[in-house]
């Protein structure tokens, strides 16, 4: 066999489909485009448009965020590591550390992002030291039934020792006996005097005098509505006009000019 004449099974190239070359092909005259109108046309881009109404991709919830200050890390199997061990692609020395520059060395990674995050699946024959940012506990426990060790590069998380959120705060509280916050403490002694009793100011400043028990209050007079006749006569408003035949002195227009 030849070089050309190494070739790829049958039907797995083929030419690509000539349109427009005749209505023969089945592809010609609008060239799998359709009729006229938008779609037909080049450079249109509706994927997503609904008519001009609300799209779906508008209409759904944003949800979640992205975390620009997230780490990535890489996860390495213990299975991964013993084959690597087995292939001779990573040497242990006597003391040494493997740590995510010996396992990219070794072919393991391909690259160490900010970490390597070992794994317990598989199984670890070979005394290994390891020094990675986190661990799991069942490749702890693996590691350190072969005779090895496991150091964590990442640092140990502080657990407050108040919990967070208001019933875990509540029953904490009330477990120990004390007082949550928030709610008034109770009254020591006699309990205190409730509203509109004596001895207590209104608003004012002044105490209320207390009605005499038994006795009715005393209604206060009705005043009476004077009379038609005996309310006085409004003073004419300005812009009134004068009777007629009425001068000052009350006095006729006409007896003026007689005078």
């Amino acid at each position: 066999m030849k070089l050309n004449q190494v070739a790829d099974r049958p039907g797995a190239r083929k030419s690509r489909q000539r349109i427009g070359r005749g209505i023969g092909s089945g592809v010609g005259k609008t060239g799998g485009r359709g009729g006229k109108g938008q779609t037909a046309r080049s450079g249109v881009r509706i994927k997503g448009f609904e008519g001009g109404q609300m799209p779906l991709h508008r209409r759904l919830p944003k949800r979640g965020f992205n975390n620009i200050f997230a780490k990535i890390f890489d996860e390495v199997n213990l299975g991964r590591v013993q084959a690597a061990i087995d292939a001779g692609r990573l040497h242990l020395e006597e003391g040494a550390e493997v740590d995510a520059a010996m396992l990219v060395n070794a072919g393991v990674l391909r690259r160490a992002h900010d970490g390597v995050r070992l794994l317990g699946d598989g199984e670890l024959k070979a005394k290994v030291n390891f020094v990675v940012y986190g661990a799991s506990k069942s490749a702890i426990t693996a590691v350190e039934k072969a005779g090895g060790s496991v150091k964590v590069l990442a640092p140990k998380r502080e657990e407050s020792a108040e919990p967070k959120g208001k019933n875990a705060k509540r029953l904490l509280a009330e477990a120990r006996g004390e007082k949550p916050k928030g709610q008034p403490a109770p009254a020591k002694g006699d309990a205190a005097p409730a509203k509109g009793e004596a001895g207590e100011k209104p608003k004012g400043g002044k105490p209320k005098a207390d009605a005499p028990v038994g006795e009715p209050k005393a209604e206060r007079p009705k005043s009476e509505k004077p009379k038609p006749d005996q309310q006085a006569e409004k003073p004419a408003a300005k812009g009134d006009k004068k009777p007629q035949g009425q001068g000052k002195g009350g006095k006729g227009d006409k007896g003026k000019g007689a005078e």
